[in-house]
């Protein structure tokens, strides 16, 4: 009988239960998708939240080193058009200086510069350099652009013995030329890199009054 009476109250439970989610059945499933859509909006928020906090913090600290990295100053002087000191990028040379200085003044000794001036070398952050006018009496200061990389501008290379960082140091001669030009030794002139084709006529002229053969 206590039996019959448990199955009869859960029978009815079970009925009112049905019912209940039968009349209210549209209500559930929306609050169901509201809870579950507001669970995942929270947890998207709070990812994103830390993901931009790492970001920012990564960012901040590349600009900051760049900005400390990727830049020089140097100093031009003498016949150009305007002289003064010039923020550039690191790697700059020594022409894209002249240029930034508004190029050569009508004063200046184009053929002192064509003999003394190296335009491809890089230039050093804190360089200094100084561009002779015609007339002017030259004094060995050390202002060269040579000099300022640490290279006399009156000495001159020994192809037939410098070391292969020797000739990388010419204009226009990189690791592969100067490896030709030292497996072509000896040399009796130095005509002799352009007669046997070990650098082309461009690249003879720029270096042909930086290097000898003793």
């Amino acid at each position: 009988m206590g039996y019959d009476d448990k199955g009869g109250e859960n029978a009815s439970l079970e009925e009112k239960i049905s019912k209940i989610a039968s009349e209210y059945k549209i209500p559930i499933i929306l609050g169901v998708v509201g809870t579950i859509f507001i669970v995942t909006s929270v947890l998207l928020l709070t990812k994103k939240s830390k993901s931009s906090g790492v970001q920012f913090v990564e960012n901040e600290s590349s600009v900051s080193a760049g900005a400390s990295s990727s830049s020089i100053e140097a100093d031009i002087q003498g016949a150009v058009i305007n002289p003064g000191v010039y923020e550039m990028d690191l790697g700059s040379r020594v022409g894209d200086l002249i240029v930034l200085a508004g190029g050569l003044s009508s004063s200046a000794d184009r053929e002192w510069i064509a003999k003394n001036i190296n335009q491809a070398a890089r230039l050093p952050d804190g360089a200094k350099l100084y561009i002779h006018s015609v007339g002017e009496p030259i004094v060995d200061s050390g202002n060269g652009a040579d000099d300022i990389l640490g290279i006399s501008s009156d000495s001159v290379i020994n192809i037939n013995s410098a070391s292969e960082s020797e000739l990388d140091t010419l204009p226009g001669i990189g690791p592969v030329t100067s490896q030709k030009i030292i497996a072509g030794r000896p040399y009796q002139t130095i005509e002799e890199l352009k007669e046997r084709k070990i650098v082309g006529q461009a690249t003879y002229e720029k270096i042909k009054d930086l290097i000898a053969v003793y």
